[in-house]
């Protein structure tokens, strides 16, 4: 076997389209940056000081809240770090950091998700056993499975990327994932790519199973019941449904990336696709949550009418 060059940084591709106007997309990622953790913060704080609000399904919209500030912390430091950057450069150690992060992050969305399809089902079929079914400690363990398991799941397939060694330096997105950083391994990626198609559908089948179901029993209740019952679930469940859309529209736009040929689409649209499951989820999450749902919006009132 010849001997190879080992790689121990990797050159982020896609900011040289960005190079043009980079402080105006520096000014503009800062923003983002600080709208996102702020504005979750608002809804984390909220929910913290009102006793009121310390029910089951708000405790799950707080959970969502932190996973939009862990990925937000993932990403953006390392973005306004590179866009003043003239070398777009990044250290093995930095990317494989990265990587856990981010895709933990997603993963820990999609479970989130989940588990709030799973409180509304239990919220709108059997009102009466609510808080007996979803209690204090059920609610904990829920939330900690939601990290816990995607985690632990993606932790394993993580240490088979750990372990390779690159030869290449090229990585065509402005932030390290794992399947970008695998296509420049040294050697064959056949079974890693195999193993990470399988962790796929173990971190995406089971929640998807669990969302469809909530809803699918959510609908039968509500063609039985009255146009006052199903006006109030449709009140209470469509903050959910536009949260799942929006994380689900991100999915897909990474999916088509990893999976297909997308050559013919320019660059920029590539990033903007690449970014919006970073973005999109963790800025709109409690704007969602802080304008429909009544209670929130009237605790975030009365904080800053007391401000």
């Amino acid at each position: 076997m010849e001997n190879v060059s080992v790689v121990t940084s990797f050159i982020l591709q896609p900011f040289t389209e960005l190079e043009d106007h980079r402080y105006l997309y520096f000014t503009s990622f800062l923003l983002l940056f600080m709208l996102m953790v702020l504005t979750n913060l608002i809804l984390i704080t909220v929910i913290y000081i009102d006793r009121g609000l310390h029910e089951p399904m708000y405790f799950l919209i707080c959970n969502l809240a932190m996973n939009g500030i862990y990925g937000s912390l993932s990403l953006f430091p390392s973005v306004l770090v590179n866009l003043m950057s003239h070398t777009y450069e990044i250290s093995l150690t930095a990317c494989l950091l990265q990587i856990f992060c981010i895709h933990t992050y997603a993963a820990v969305e999609f479970s989130s998700l989940a588990v709030m399809g799973y409180d509304r089902f239990v919220a709108i079929c059997h009102p009466l056993h609510y808080h007996q079914l979803m209690s204090h400690r059920k609610v904990c363990t829920l939330m900690a499975l939601s990290w816990i398991y995607p985690c632990i799941l993606f932790g394993l397939y993580f240490t088979l990327t750990v372990q390779r060694t690159f030869c290449a330096r090229i990585i065509e997105k402005v932030y390290c994932v794992n399947f970008e950083l695998v296509k420049l391994s040294c050697f064959e990626t056949t079974i890693q790519s195999k193993v990470g198609f399988i962790v796929t559908i173990f971190v995406i089948v089971p929640q998807l199973i669990m969302i469809l179901f909530s809803y699918a029993q959510i609908l039968r209740i509500c063609l039985l019941a009255s146009k006052e019952s199903q006006a109030k679930a449709i009140q209470t469940c469509t903050p959910h449904i536009l949260a799942v859309i929006n994380n689900a529209v991100g999915i897909l736009f990474e999916i088509m990336q990893t999976r297909f040929n997308v050559s013919h689409i320019p660059n920029k649209a590539l990033i903007f696709m690449s970014l919006y499951v970073m973005i999109f989820p963790p800025l709109f999450n409690p704007v969602i949550y802080g304008i429909s749902i009544q209670t929130i919006r009237a605790q975030i009132v009365k904080l800053f009418s007391a401000k």
